[in-house]
C-alpha cells in the first residue's frame, strides 16, 4: 500500500507525501514497480525537478552507463532535471548508505575489518572473513577447511581468475549485491559457476538477457525487495554462537563445532550461559572450558567484527572503557564479558539481529528486547520492536505503545499510533490515559499560548483528513474531528 502511494506522489510530484513515505513510513527509495520502474524515474517522466533533488539526496540511484541512470535521462522532462542527473555523482555504495546493514557489510570488506584471511589474485590482495565467505558459499566452506585450512594467506595464480572479477564476487558475498563494468561479466560467470552461486550466475544472465539494446558499461544486480538470502546465510552465525541448551529445533547444524580447532575469542557470559565465538572460519561455537595458563589475547576477529561493526556499545566494551571485561582463567584466558540487565532470551535476539540484521521477535518479548536494544545502541533492532509493538495496537493499549515509541524515538511506530488514534478517537475521548496524553503534550509545547497547535492533536486531525477518499468517510472524518474538538473544549484547551 505504501509503496504504491509513493509510486502515485512521484507521478504528482508531491515532495511532502514522499517525503513522509520515505522518512516516516521507511518505504525503501529505490522500490520497483511491475514495469521495472523506480520512483526517481517517475519523478523525472512527469518533470518534477524539486523532487527529483529530494529524491537523489535521499539515496535514488542514477548512476551514468546503467539502465536506470540512462532511463531516467532519456525521459528527464527538462534539461534542468538532466543536468540535476549528470551532475549528481555519487558511487554506487553511497546511494546505499541508507541501509545500515548493507554500509556494515560493505564496509567490512573494503577496510578487511578484523579480517583472517587473504586473497592474492595476480598480484592483487584482497581480505576477507572466513565465517562470511563460508556461510555465504558451500564451495568457499569447503575450500577453508580443506585446501586452505590454516592459512592466512591463499594465492590464486590461475589465468582465468581475473582479479576485478574477484572483487566484484566478493562483493556479492558479502553484500548481496554486484557492480562490475560490462568486459568483466563474463568472468564474474566463470567465478560464479565454479563457486557454484548459481543465484548470482542466473541474475548475471537474466540482467544481460533483459537490458537488449541499452548501452551499459556497467552492470548491477541487486537481490529482490525483501530477498532474505543475505540474513539467512549470515544467521548461520548466530546459529552457532547460540549455546547448546538454547539451540532448541534447530537441529543439526551445516558447521559442526568439532571442526573448529582454535581457541574462541570473546565470551558473553548471559544468566550463566556463554556465548562462545571463535576465530577459525570466523563460525562461533560453544565448547567445554579447560583449564590452561593465561595466554596473550588473540587478535580479533569476525564475532568482535560484528559486534564492534553494528554497535558503539559493544565496541567500547570490548575496548575495555566501560571495565567490564574480564579474564577467565578456566576458558583459557579468553577476554570474558559478563552482561547485566539482560536475559539469555533476550540476547538471543540481540545476537541474530548482529549477525544478519533480523530476528523473529514475539509481540510479548518486544518491550524488553527493545530496553535492551536501546541501551546496545542497535537501532535497527529498535525498529524490529516498533514493527512487532504495532501489531499489539488496540484500544487499550494505543496510548501506552504511543508513549513508548516517543520515549525511544521510533518515528514510524509513533505515527501508526496516531493514525490508529485517528480510526478509534470517539472510543479514546472518554479514556482518562488519553485525555492526560493530551494534557501532557499541550504542557510540553514551552510558552504555549491558547492558539498553539498541539504536536498530538495535529498528527490525529492529519490522519483524520488522509483517511478521506470517499463522501462517506468525509463525513466520517467531520464527526471525528468534532469529538475531538469538543474534547478540547471540555479539558480547556483551544487550539
Amino acid at each position: 500500500m505504501d509503496t504504491c502511494e509513493l509510486f502515485s506522489s512521484c507521478r504528482k510530484g508531491d515532495v511532502g507525501r514522499v517525503r513522509y513515505l520515505l522518512e516516516q513510513r521507511e518505504v525503501e527509495v529505490n522500490v520497483r514497480d511491475k514495469w521495472d520502474s523506480t520512483p526517481l524515474y517517475y519523478a523525472c517522466l512527469c518533470g518534477h525537478e524539486e523532487l527529483v533533488l529530494y529524491l537523489l539526496a535521499n539515496g535514488a540511484r542514477c548512476e551514468a552507463n546503467t539502465f536506470d541512470g540512462e532511463r531516467c535521462l532519456y525521459g528527464a522532462q527538462s534539461d534542468a532535471i538532466r543536468r540535476a542527473l549528470r551532475d549528481y555523482r555519487q558511487v554506487t555504495a553511497s546511494f546505499r548508505r541508507r541501509d545500515l546493514y548493507y554500509s556494515f557489510l560493505l564496509r567490512l570488506l573494503e577496510q578487511g575489518l578484523h579480517s583472517d584471511v587473504a586473497f592474492v589474485v595476480h598480484g592483487k590482495s584482497f581480505r576477507a572473513h572466513r565465517g562470511v565467505l563460508g556461510a555465504r558459499s558451500t564451495y568457499f566452506a569447503h575450500m577453508l577447511d580443506t585446501k586452505w585450512k590454516g592459512k592466512s594467506t591463499v594465492v590464486l595464480r590461475h589465468p582465468l581468475i581475473n582479479p576485478v572479477a574477484f572483487g566484484a564476487l566478493l562483493q556479492y558475498l558479502y553484500t548481496g549485491c554486484l557492480d562490475v563494468g560490462v568486459e568483466h561479466v563474463s568472468d564474474c560467470e566463470r567465478l560464479a559457476r565454479q563457486c557454484q552461486l548459481w543465484g548470482l550466475l542466473g541474475a548475471l544472465e537474466a540482467k544481460l538477457a533483459s537490458k537488449p539494446g541499452v548501452c551499459m558499461k556497467v552492470l548491477t544486480v541487486e537481490p529482490p525487495q525483501a530477498d532474505p538470502q543475505l540474513r539467512e546465510d549470515l544467521a548461520l552465525l548466530a546459529d552457532c554462537a547460540l549455546p547448546p541448551e538454547l539451540r532448541g529445533d534447530l537441529g543439526e547444524l551445516p558447521f559442526p563445532c568439532a571442526g573448529l580447532s582454535s581457541c574462541p575469542d570473546v565470551c558473553f557470559r548471559v544468566g550463566g550461559y556463554d556465548f562462545l565465538c571463535h576465530k577459525v572460519g570466523g563460525f562461533a561455537c560453544r565448547r567445554a572450558p579447560s583449564p590452561a595458563p593465561r595466554a596473550a589475547l588473540p587478535e580479533p576477529s569476525l564475532p568482535q567484527a560484528f559486534f564492534c561493526g553494528r554497535s558503539e556499545y559493544f565496541r567500547a566494551l570490548l575496548d575495555d572503557h566501560f571495565q567490564e571485561s574480564e579474564q577467565l582463567e578456566a576458558s583459557g584466558g579468553l577476554p570474558a564479558v559478563t552482561l547485566h540487565s539482560v536475559s539469555p532470551e533476550v540476547f538471543t535476539h540481540v545476537l541474530y539481529h548482529v549477525y544478519s540484521d533480523h530476528t523473529e521477535l514475539p509481540p510479548e518479548l518486544a518491550y524488553d528486547v527493545l530496553s535492551v536494544a536501546d541501551m546496545y545502541l542497535l537501532p535497527g533492532l529498535k525498529q524490529l520492536c516498533g514493527r512487532s509493538l504495532a501489531q499489539l495496537l488496540d484500544e487499550d493499549s494505543v496510548v501506552g505503545v504511543w508513549r513508548v515509541a516517543k520515549l525511544f524515538g521510533l518515528a514510524r511506530l509513533e505515527d501508526q499510533c496516531t493514525k490508529y488514534m485517528a480510526r478509534v478517537i470517539e472510543k479514546l475521548v472518554h479514556q482518562e490515559d488519553f485525555v492526560e496524553a493530551v494534557r501532557e503534550e499541550a504542557a510540553a509545547v514551552a510558552g504555549r499560548q491558547e492558539t498553539d497547535s498541539i504536536p498530538l492533536v495535529d498528527d490525529i486531525r492529519f490522519h483524520m483528513g488522509s483517511l478521506v477518499q470517499t463522501r462517506h468517510a468525509m463525513e466520517q472524518a467531520a464527526q471525528r474531528l468534532r469529538v475531538l474538538e469538543e474534547l478540547l473544549v471540555s479539558i480547556g484547551l483551544d487550539c
